[in-house]
């Protein structure tokens, strides 16, 4: 939703940075690279308990992440590995960023509550993807859930910038692991959907 809805929003500013980056010769893995490096820094200052900050500097990295596939398609270097790596590290992002969470409450005793919830948002949220990727491996389309990755960044931004962290910790907890079920759930369906007759009856027959 937000991809659809909230990209258009920066894609004005953001087209003419492209632009400007193309002209320095900087290439879409650079990009790439250097959006995680923000993402990592940005995991230190969580750690130590500098939301506001953290969250800033992760709004930084979050729009390097929209300049690298620009700046591919303008340039024409589109690629299989650098979809690839844009992927990967997407999800090494996430992970950096929750295990910088979880460092920061695991230095408190009474935290054990938001510690368990950071724990349950990674897990969604690795598990978000993976659905997808292995859907993918078997030529299944799946697109669905409320909470994709777009999603998730804009409330744990917005979250970290605005002091609402532990509120929006409980709804990534449960909608990521929700938005899982439901990629199980299309990917179900859709294979139904296409699964032709005969294997029904195989299937009769051999009960």
């Amino acid at each position: 939703m937000l991809s659809k809805y909230g990209r258009p929003i920066f894609a004005r500013p953001l087209s003419q940075l492209v632009y400007w980056l193309r002209d320095t010769g900087v290439t879409p893995n650079m990009i790439t690279f250097t959006g995680f490096a923000l993402t990592a820094i940005s995991a230190i200052i969580l750690a130590t308990g500098n939301f506001q900050l953290g969250g800033w500097l992760l709004f930084g990295a979050a729009l390097f992440d929209m300049l690298d596939g620009a700046l591919a398609r303008i340039t024409d270097q589109s690629s299989t590995f650098g979809a690839f790596l844009d992927s990967t590290l997407d999800r090494y992002s996430e992970s950096v960023t929750f295990f910088a969470l979880a460092y920061f409450y695991a230095q408190h005793p009474n935290a054990r509550t938001e510690l368990v919830l950071v724990f349950a948002i990674l897990v969604g949220s690795l598990m978000v993807s993976y659905v997808k990727a292995r859907a993918e491996a078997l030529k299944v389309e799946c697109k669905a859930g409320w909470l994709q990755r777009p999603e998730r960044l804009f409330l744990l931004i917005t979250s970290l910038i605005l002091g609402w962290l532990v509120p929006v910790l409980w709804v990534l907890a449960i909608m990521t692991n929700v938005t899982a079920l439901q990629r199980i759930y299309e990917v179900y369906w859709r294979l139904q959907l296409n699964r032709p007759p005969t294997e029904n009856l195989v299937k009769s027959n051999d009960n």
